[in-house]
């Protein structure tokens, strides 16, 4: 395979594929609720329907995107990559250090149930209102894999390549939960989220200097020392935030 595989295509790959675990366990937490709850037939029609409008936006944005300049594509996707993967990273750090729950998805199950066995209303109604909760979940958690998709896949043609990298996740997450019938609690989701923040974070940098015009050493390799730059950063800002933390509840 060639280098650029491996700076590039196989970075932003990686990206949307962790990027999405996260975000499809979450909504799969969802979607179960609502299965086992009402019934599976509002809990596919909500899901199909947001994954129908996902896809037109990823379809829409995608060919938009290529009559941009690609330096002012680069510029305005690395910004907005910075600041979505930062947002990511300081919620890793702040969870690993304690400061922040861990995400539960048992937790979060027993809460959609609990929500859902407390409505009240016609057969009817109630299937529709346990449609709109799936839809409503797939969509939000889906909007953010479908914003990671268009960006990591904009800046260099690898829209097709990122995209399959998410329905690549879509499927090993909805298969795995089709066979334990359970929520996916053990699914390291902080750890993921710690990554896929390094690695958007990386690409954000990377990106905005290009479209500022920067020569980058070594040209798209520089991608592997800045994400090992925000790695670094990460992890010893966690351990600083553990160390305040607990001296706070000493």
């Amino acid at each position: 395979m060639s280098p650029d595989f491996w700076t590039v295509a196989f970075p932003a790959v990686s990206a949307a594929f962790l990027a999405s675990i996260v975000e499809v366990v979450e909504a799969f937490t969802i979607v179960l609720a609502v299965g086992t709850t009402r019934g599976w037939r509002p809990a596919i029609m909500g899901t199909g329907a947001a994954l129908a409008v996902l896809a037109l936006i990823v379809l829409a944005l995608g060919p938009a995107l290529q009559i941009i300049p690609i330096r002012y594509l680069q510029l305005f996707v690395g910004i907005l990559l910075l600041l979505f993967g930062m947002g990511w990273l300081r919620k890793a750090v702040l969870r690993h250090a304690g400061v922040l729950p861990l995400h539960d998805e048992e937790e979060s199950y027993a809460k959609q149930t609990a929500t859902l066995k407390t409505q009240a209303g016609s057969a009817d109604t109630l299937e529709w209102i346990a449609g709109i909760a799936a839809f409503k979940a797939v969509l939000l958690e889906g909007l953010e894999v479908a914003f990671i998709v268009v960006a990591v896949g904009a800046g260099k043609g690898l829209l097709w390549p990122a995209a399959l990298g998410a329905l690549g996740a879509c499927a090993l997450v909805l298969g795995i939960g089709v066979i334990v019938h359970k929520p996916l609690a053990r699914v390291p989701e902080n750890a993921l989220k710690f990554g896929v923040g390094v690695m958007l974070s990386g690409f954000g940098v990377f990106w905005t200097g290009e479209g500022l015009g920067v020569e980058w050493p070594g040209a798209d390799l520089m991608l592997l020392p800045l994400a090992a730059l925000f790695l670094l950063a990460g992890l010893g800002f966690a351990r600083l935030a553990r160390a305040s933390f607990e001296r706070i509840l000493a």
